[in-house]
C-alpha cells in the first residue's frame, strides 16, 4: 500500500541519524534477492508492473539522505518509492554502484523490466561484472520467469563468489522451484 504524503514526511524527517547506515550498506544490495515474495505481482511474470513513486520535496535531498532513505523503503518493501529514491541517489552520485544496485532491485521488484535492464547495464559499465552483479541479474531472470537465464547469472556469480550464501541460496530456490534439473 503507498504512503500517504504525511506519513511519508514523518518517516524521512525521523531518519536523519542512522548508526547502522555501514551494516546496511553491505547488506542491503543483495538482501532483496535471498528471497522470493510470492505475493508480488512481479514473481515468476505475474501482473502488469507497479509505479515509481513520486517524491515530494525531491530536491531536499543529498545523496547520503536519499540513500538512507532508499534502504528504508526497500526494506519496508515500498518498491516505488525505493525507486524513486534509488533514482535520485544516481543523479546525484553516478559513480555510486550501491545507487544502481538498489535501482535495478527496485524496477525488478516492481515488473519494470525494461528499466531493471537499463540500469544494470549502466552498473556493469561502472563496475563491471561482480558476484553482486551477476547474482542481481539472475534474481531479475528469476522473477521474469526466465529461469535458464536466472541460472546461467547465478553460476557465474557463484564462480566469482564461491561461498556467497546469498547466490547459493537464490540457486537453492532456483532448484526448489524447478526441480534438481535446473540447479
Amino acid at each position: 500500500m503507498p504512503w500517504g504524503q504525511n506519513k511519508m514526511r514523518r518517516r524521512f524527517a525521523g531518519s536523519v541519524g542512522y548508526g547502522l547506515v555501514a551494516v546496511a550498506m553491505l547488506a542491503l544490495p543483495l538482501a532483496g534477492c535471498n528471497t522470493l515474495n510470492f505475493a508480488s505481482p512481479s514473481t515468476f511474470g505475474g501482473t502488469a508492473p507497479a509505479a515509481v513513486a513520486d517524491l515530494p520535496d525531491a530536491g531536499s535531498y543529498t545523496s547520503d539522505t536519499a540513500l538512507a532513505a532508499a534502504r528504508d523503503h526497500f526494506r519496508d518493501n515500498d518498491f516505488g518509492y525505493s525507486a524513486a529514491l534509488y533514482k535520485k541517489v544516481v543523479e546525484l552520485s553516478p559513480k555510486n554502484p550501491e545507487g544502481y544496485v538498489g535501482l535495478g532491485a527496485s524496477y525488478d521488484r516492481l515488473g519494470r523490466f525494461d528499466l531493471s535492464d537499463r540500469v544494470y547495464a549502466s552498473l556493469f559499465a561502472l563496475s563491471g561484472g561482480t558476484a553482486q552483479y551477476f547474482n542481481n541479474v539472475g534474481y531479475s531472470y528469476l522473477l521474469r520467469g526466465n529461469l535458464t537465464a536466472a541460472l546461467t547469472n547465478f553460476r557465474k556469480a557463484q564462480k566469482l563468489d564461491p561461498d556467497n550464501v546469498v547466490v547459493a541460496n537464490n540457486i537453492q530456490i532456483l532448484s526448489s522451484a524447478t526441480g534438481p534439473a535446473h540447479a
